[in-house]
């Protein structure tokens, strides 16, 4: 779900805090994308009419399909890509995660009826409602990831988090993901649309999370009191509380405590044993691998083993495989020539270091982060 409403209070609030950018003007950047979003996009967009892409044996192929050219568009522009894939949820999320299987069980009955009532239209709608990313899907993605020479990174938690972590210790330079609350875990840089199709033509919306802040007149801890109010993954908002409200509350009151004191004079209530509380120190300190722990390296393309994998096992044609890695080659060899920017040492501000690399909801160790280099065929990236 990410953050409620978010992008648009922003456009509204906060409308020079926001560009928009091309793919080519990412020429030389390291991005981490959020992987388990990105695969969650291919298995809904990659499809043939209403049904995900099969091969022969009909085991779904849009996730592969998608991340291959999708990655090779990223490389092919200048990019080297760094997945991040989702560990164990918080306990926090399991609400959210119940909703979302009540959701999926709703969609099955109306996509059955509309099946029973040959509504094509219905029909697509609500097989996508019940796509669901899968760990068969997230492993076969790895394994990809592996032969393309692209490194990917295996988050203790939420991935989000983690792509935040690495763009405060300056590994990458943004976040790419739709959701919001990448931004509320303090990623300095967040891009969205980053993974659309090329046929869709939608340019690349940035976010800088300082001038958000410098725009919206709130201080970090402020803003993610705000994206509490205005719905999270990991707990309630206050009923009857929208963007507009919850944003003028913010400005006016500081906190949520504050506001709480407040509201209890007007028609709104705060949810029964809210865990607000909890919620903010999650988005403060979440669960992250050390990023200092996290070595990033691009590998050239493994093309015998992509071949096997993709045309073999697959069912791909060998011809295109064998076209996106030229790409993939050229893009990579091509990328290393670097931004001007990459000249210069960047020196991370002194509150992205010890308090960006926190402790599992309730504990405080730092973790190592299980990260995979690309297999490729031996040469590395610089």
């Amino acid at each position: 779900m990410g953050i409620q409403g978010l992008a648009k209070l922003i456009a509204d609030n906060a409308p020079s805090s926001v560009k928009e950018n091309e793919i080519k003007n990412y020429f030389g950047r390291k991005i981490a994308v959020d992987a388990s979003m990105s695969i969650y996009q291919f298995l809904i967009a990659v499809r043939q009419e209403a049904s995900m892409l099969t091969n022969a044996d009909g085991e779904t192929t849009s996730h592969l399909v998608g991340l291959f050219y999708r990655t090779i568009r990223m490389i092919d522009n200048g990019i080297k890509p760094v997945y991040v894939f989702d560990g164990k949820p918080p306990h926090m999320k399991s609400s959210e995660l119940e909703k979302r299987q009540e959701r999926r069980a709703e969609a099955q009955k109306n996509l059955e009826k509309a099946e029973e009532e040959g509504v094509a239209e219905d029909v697509n709608k609500f097989s996508r409602r019940l796509v669901k990313v899968t760990k068969q899907h997230n492993d076969e993605c790895k394994e990809l990831l592996k032969l393309m020479g692209v490194p990917y990174v295996e988050a203790p938690c939420e991935a989000e988090a983690q792509c935040a972590a690495l763009v405060k210790a300056g590994k990458v330079y943004a976040t790419a993901t739709e959701d919001m609350d990448g931004l509320t875990f303090g990623s300095t840089v967040l891009l969205r649309h980053m993974t659309f199709s090329e046929a869709r033509k939608m340019p690349i919306k940035e976010f800088h999370l300082n001038r958000v802040l410098d725009e919206l007149g709130l201080n970090q801890d402020e803003f993610i009191d705000l994206c509490i109010l205005l719905g999270c993954d990991y707990c309630e908002s206050i009923k009857g509380i929208g963007p507009k409200k919850a944003y003028e509350y913010i400005k006016s009151e500081k906190s949520i405590e504050n506001i709480i004191e407040k509201i209890e004079k007007q028609k709104y209530k705060a949810p029964e044993d809210w865990v607000y509380k909890e919620a903010r120190e999650l988005f403060k300190n979440p669960e992250v691998a050390d990023p200092e722990t996290v070595e990033l390296k691009w590998c050239d393309p493994d093309e015998e083993g992509l071949i096997k994998f993709l045309c073999g096992d697959k069912g791909f044609s060998e011809d295109r495989v064998k076209n996106g890695v030229k790409k993939l080659l050229k893009g990579r060899h091509g990328s290393t020539q670097g931004r001007l920017d990459s000249f210069f040492t960047v020196i991370p501000k002194s509150s992205t270091n010890s308090n960006s690399v926190k402790r599992k909801e309730n504990g405080s160790a730092k973790k190592k982060g299980k990260v995979i280099r690309g297999k490729g065929s031996g040469r590395r990236g610089k």
